[in-house]
């Protein structure tokens, strides 16, 4: 439990998305020996994760006052920010309605991110900002769930084909080139050739998308990290579903960024991609 040191209160906050990366990091603190106090954003965060934290509440999306005031009262300051949620719809003004935001999140969309892209990182950074100036500091979202961060070099046992060598250097190089210019973290290619770039649609629909373009199979998915990647939110994840989404689509090899990507219950995921003939391997 050595990342425990670093938080002196007991206590970690936990706001939560969908998925399986909320119940990893609760499950971590709490090993760590720490209370858990978890906001779960109202439809994302599952109805079971209340049964895995010392305390939950449900939270509007749009509301982070109410997140500030129900973590406060638990005497939180130290938080970590996990799970899947439409981040790019959180704080837009054609929401406003339906997600009624309260002060803080007409602050963040109308104050903190003037002048800023209202997508992705820089909606989270103005979250972080906001919490911060509530007294809600959010943490590297790996710290208690490290043990499931890919490694360097081979995970599985089954390894890459000889041949595949020179295509995991060659999309390694892509990968890099276009997290540099913001486009995707992921690139499928075979014999040096691009099939598929991941876009606003995700890993799981490029996969798809690769499957029906190279239907003899035999391809790679390799998936990087942003540059200068922040770990306190949207650190690459590949899991179970990764796994089976490759094998239906016949690929044969998935390359991650060692260190910088979380393989969701990293034991059971590696196991299945051994059953499945699908190689691992760490950057």
């Amino acid at each position: 439990m050595p990342e425990s040191v670093t938080n002196n209160s007991g206590v970690l906050g936990l706001i939560a998305g969908e998925g399986r990366l909320p119940y990893m990091v609760a499950s971590g603190a709490r090993r760590a020996g720490l209370k858990v106090v978890c906001v779960g954003l109202a439809g994302s965060a599952e109805a079971a994760l209340a049964e895995e934290v010392d305390v939950f509440y449900e939270v509007a999306v749009a509301r982070p006052g109410a997140w500030i005031r129900r973590l406060k009262r638990h005497s939180v300051t130290k938080t970590i920010m996990v799970g899947r949620v439409c981040k790019a719809r959180m704080f837009t003004p054609w929401r406003i309605l339906r997600y009624l935001p309260d002060w803080r999140a007409l602050r963040i969309y109308y104050w903190r991110l003037r002048g800023r892209n209202k997508l992705n990182e820089s909606v989270l950074c103005a979250v972080a900002d906001e919490l911060a100036s509530g007294g809600i500091i959010l943490e590297n979202s790996t710290m208690y769930c490290k043990e499931h961060l890919a490694t360097e070099g081979m995970m599985t046992a089954t390894r890459p084909r000889s041949s595949a060598e020179s295509d995991i250097e060659f999309g390694w190089e892509m990968v890099r080139k276009l997290a540099d210019l913001g486009i995707g973290q992921a690139v499928a290619v075979k014999e040096r050739e691009v099939i598929a770039v991941e876009a606003i649609e995700g890993t799981a629909e490029m996969i798809k998308r690769a499957g029906s373009l190279c239907k003899s199979g035999g391809w790679i998915l390799v998936k990087a990290s942003k540059p200068g990647q922040d770990m306190r939110f949207d650190v690459p994840c590949v899991g179970p579903d990764t796994i089976r989404g490759l094998a239906e689509n016949k690929c044969r090899c998935l390359v991650v960024e060692a260190g910088r990507t979380i393989i969701i219950d990293k034991p059971e995921t590696l196991e299945l991609a051994e059953r499945m003939g699908i190689a691992v391997v760490g950057r």
